[in-house]
């Protein structure tokens, strides 16, 4: 019997996801709205395939994949987000996961994607890497330095939240958070909190 998991914080899109699995077979279906629970449900169901949002409270994606990369769990990844695959899809690869669909697509995409993932394929899409002008290139390479955690700090920064939140939810003290903010200023050679998010929003990190 097939089963899934799928991790998204959004009921609407966890309704969508499960309509499409069930027309690929699925019988055992389970949700969870955020990353921090998905280890304990990877150990009480077993899944064959987890359908993974990037962007979540909590834990995101990359935090869990990296988790899951690093376990003896041996399940079928499949990234479902909206984030921009040019700058997500290959770190995703890199953990682990086997397709990347953006929310953005047609739910024809996401029945693609689950179907060459359970036959044993991969399903990525072609990144226009040589359209890229100088700029969006050299920040693309910015962006592909960053470890997962200060991407996704920069993302929290970028969205205007505080040292002490993000310290909160990522489980980091304020002093490794502002350690971190300094690094990332440095690394994307940005000014101020403001030229950040700008960044971020230039390049659809947000």
């Amino acid at each position: 019997m097939k089963s899934a998991l799928i991790v998204d914080d959004h009921p609407v899109v966890r309704a969508a996801v499960k309509i499409v699995l069930e027309k690929e077979g699925f019988k055992q279906i389970d949700e969870v709205s955020s990353g921090s629970e998905v280890m304990a449900m990877l150990r009480e169901h077993a899944p064959n395939l987890l359908v993974l949002d990037l962007v979540m409270p909590g834990l995101d994606g990359l935090e869990v994949l990296e988790r899951i990369r690093l376990s003896e769990f041996s399940c079928r990844v499949l990234i479902f987000t909206s984030l921009e695959p040019l700058f997500f899809q290959e770190r995703c690869m890199r953990a682990g996961a086997l397709a990347y669909v953006s929310k953005t697509n047609d739910l024809s995409q996401l029945h693609k994607a689950i179907h060459a993932v359970m036959a044993g394929y991969t399903y990525f899409s072609r990144l226009p890497s040589s359209s890229l002008d100088m700029l969006q290139s050299s920040e693309k390479q910015m962006i592909d330095s960053l470890s997962n955690r200060e991407l996704a700090i920069c993302r929290h920064l970028a969205n205007g939240m505080s040292n002490k939140a993000i310290a909160e939810l990522m489980n980091l003290s304020h002093k490794t958070v502002s350690t971190y903010k300094t690094r990332l200023i440095e690394k994307l050679g940005v000014h101020s909190a403001v030229h950040l998010r700008d960044f971020c929003k230039r390049n659809q990190l947000i």
